[in-house]
């Protein structure tokens, strides 16, 4: 081990020498994949424990990506995900440039017992993607995506962002469902369900994936489609991460017109209960192809805010009129957005809609229906306040996503007209104490509306109620579990727990 280490820091070093600037080049690349003694950790079990200078080395010696430890570059923007409130430290984070990488960290973490943490992404509201004092494994630097036109299928590297599918495919006249933010995670998006603004078209995101390869806690890297590992196939789509790490996924592609009509259309807040009523209506009959959300929000700093629909018609364009027309009948509209526009444009829309300088909490549930009761909830317990934000958005669903069987793949809720969910934020600096209890109460209106949430927003839940959120599903995603991760090294995230 000794002769390997010197033979590749020699090799490197004389590599570098060679290059214009050598010597601040070889100084700084030393300096980055230096480590400096010992790491405290953190096991799966909550136990302490020392990772040895020379078994960090080896890691990094073995490794053709990124070792990184405190107070190495990178480090901080690697340990952080999008939700500022969220500050943990991993002992250590690797950053992989291909399944080998990963599967060398899988090993390491299993073989130490470590906790590990998956970030793609990092659009876990609860933090899952990140962890104190275990081992991250950072897709950041796995990117890439490759779209087969004649054969409709893409190809795309696990930490892949939406974005580069969308773009990718659209090039070439295709598509499928890819959420809502162009900056989501591939993988965190898909394994847990995948909406977007074409799933009542095409499904959601997990039905479009053909097969993916993924490194399984005793890190071998398995292929999994409908006729090889089908029962990885089945858990992944809706499982999470609760079986690998995904280092790879393929996607079946749709052929689709680059230009849709759609954007926001923005009423006063003091119309909130007509608009609410009317989208309560509408969204139930509406065609596949229109995607409709519905979003009442009031920012930290005002107690005004806005109602409003976000529309997406993928639909020929000549019927698009008279799909949307009766949007306007909702009230009086003050800002009209609803335009031609081009797919990739309006994927990247609500990009800066998520949090940077504030903190944010939410709760969610599916709803199968849409009762005047729960519009009269609305209307009498959405308000806006000076010292925190608020926010209740209407994701649409239904359509294609209704139609498959709730147990064709590990995703449940099949049913549901829409997911329900309830933000609030504050300033950064301030306690959280007051206004995640706030709501905690206000959600006490609105869960007996809900079947079901969406496991990609799970924070704290127990056991019990993270079991009975699979439904009928939960004793095949056990069995899925004891076979490909019996020791639950994979445990931040809606976890299953094996039975063995």
């Amino acid at each position: 081990m000794q002769r390997r280490r010197f033979m590749q820091t020699a090799l490197g070093a004389a590599a570098v020498a060679a290059l214009p600037s050598s010597a601040a080049l070889a100084q700084a690349v030393q300096s980055l994949a230096k480590v400096d003694g010992s790491v405290d950790a953190v096991s799966n079990s909550g136990r302490q424990l020392t990772l040895q200078q020379a078994e960090l080395e080896e890691l990094r010696d073995s490794l053709q990506g990124r070792l990184l430890l405190p107070g190495h570059e990178g480090y901080e923007e690697a340990r952080r995900v999008l939700n500022p409130s969220i500050n943990k430290h991993p002992a250590l984070v690797v950053q992989p440039t291909g399944a080998a990488d990963v599967m060398r960290a899988v090993d390491f973490a299993r073989e130490r017992e470590l906790l590990v943490a998956v970030k793609c992404g990092g659009h876990s509201y609860g933090g899952k993607s990140t962890c104190e004092g275990g081992l991250q494994i950072d897709l950041s630097t796995l990117r890439g995506t490759h779209v087969d036109a004649d054969a409709r299928r893409a190809q795309v590297d696990g930490g892949s962002l939406l974005a580069s599918l969308d773009r990718e495919a659209m090039a070439q006249g295709l598509v499928t469902t890819a959420g809502t933010v162009s900056h989501t995670g591939v993988g965190g998006l898909t394994l847990g369900g995948g909406f977007g603004r074409l799933a009542r078209r095409f499904g959601l995101a997990l039905d479009n994936v053909t097969a993916v390869d993924v490194v399984t806690a005793d890190g071998r890297l398995v292929h999994a489609n409908a006729e090889q590992n089908p029962d990885l196939y089945w858990g992944v789509r809706g499982g999470g991460g609760n079986f690998g790490v995904v280092t790879r996924f393929e996607f079946q592609l749709h052929p689709m017109a680059r230009t849709i009509v759609g954007g926001d259309l923005v009423f006063p807040l003091s119309q909130l209960r007509d608009v609410v009523r009317f989208y309560a209506d509408y969204s139930r009959q509406a065609p596949d192809e229109l995607y409709l959300d519905l979003i009442a929000r009031s920012p930290v700093g005002s107690p005004d805010g806005m109602v409003a629909m976000h529309a997406c018609y993928s639909g020929p364009e000549e019927k698009a009129e008279a799909v949307l027309a009766p949007l306007y009948k909702a009230g009086t509209p003050i800002q009209d957005g609803i335009a031609r526009r081009d797919y990739v444009a309006i994927q990247r829309s609500h990009d800066n809609a998520d949090p940077r300088n504030n903190a944010e909490y939410l709760k969610s549930g599916f709803i199968n229906e849409f009762p005047e009761a729960l519009v009269d909830v609305i209307a009498e317990n959405f308000e806006g306040f000076v010292e925190r934000g608020t926010m209740l958005l209407f994701q649409h669903s239904g359509g294609a996503i209704g139609r498959v069987p709730a147990d064709a793949t590990a995703f449940a809720q099949r049913k549901s007209m829409a997911n329900m969910l309830f933000f609030v934020e504050w300033p950064l600096a301030e306690s959280p104490d007051q206004h995640v209890a706030y709501i905690r109460d206000q959600w006490t209106q609105f869960e007996p509306f809900t079947d079901g949430w969406y496991s990609n927003e799970v924070d704290k839940e127990s056991a019990q109620v993270v079991n009975s959120n699979y439904q009928g599903n939960h004793a095949r995603l056990v069995q899925v579990k004891n076979r490909y991760d019996p020791g639950n090294l994979f445990r931040l995230n809606a976890n299953i727990l094996p039975s063995t």
